[in-house]
């Protein structure tokens, strides 16, 4: 697979709703973007907050364009948070540095896009977007 296909796209976003629901977490928004950065899906679920779109779309973007995760994006911040702060001025405030933004690889470790997930702790986001990435028959990089 060299990109991820609208039937893809949503199988994730599905797969990481129903895990979600699973974990009993609040409810979850969840955007999948292409290798540009672009969106190819998002969902937001009853009762999320309407800004979350933001929010899930920073954290993948951050993915996307670093090609690192917001777990490690935010260990970077943690240490060197003038680079993040020159890092949101390059791509206009659009990155949101923590867990939930989730690289999308195949078997052999090639990054198809990304993945935000937001609505409960940074670190449930993950696990749910982890959850949803596998379940469609692909690699999470979280």
């Amino acid at each position: 697979m060299t990109k991820i296909s609208l039937d893809t796209a949503r199988q994730i976003i599905a797969a990481t709703r129903a895990a979600g629901r699973d974990l009993n977490l609040n409810p979850l928004s969840v955007v999948v973007l292409d290798t540009g950065g672009h969106v190819l899906a998002f969902e937001r679920e009853d009762g999320a907050s309407p800004g979350r779109f933001g929010i899930a779309q920073g954290k993948a973007y951050g993915a996307i364009m670093l090609g690192m995760p917001g777990s490690a994006q935010m260990a970077r911040a943690e240490q060197q948070a003038y680079f993040m702060a020159a890092v949101n001025g390059v791509y206009g405030g659009q990155v949101v540095p923590v867990p939930g933004g989730i690289l999308v690889c195949d078997d052999a470790g090639a990054v198809l896009g990304a993945v935000g997930v937001t609505g409960d702790t940074s670190d449930n986001d993950l696990k749910a977007g982890e959850a949803g990435i596998t379940a469609a028959g692909l690699v999470a990089k979280g």
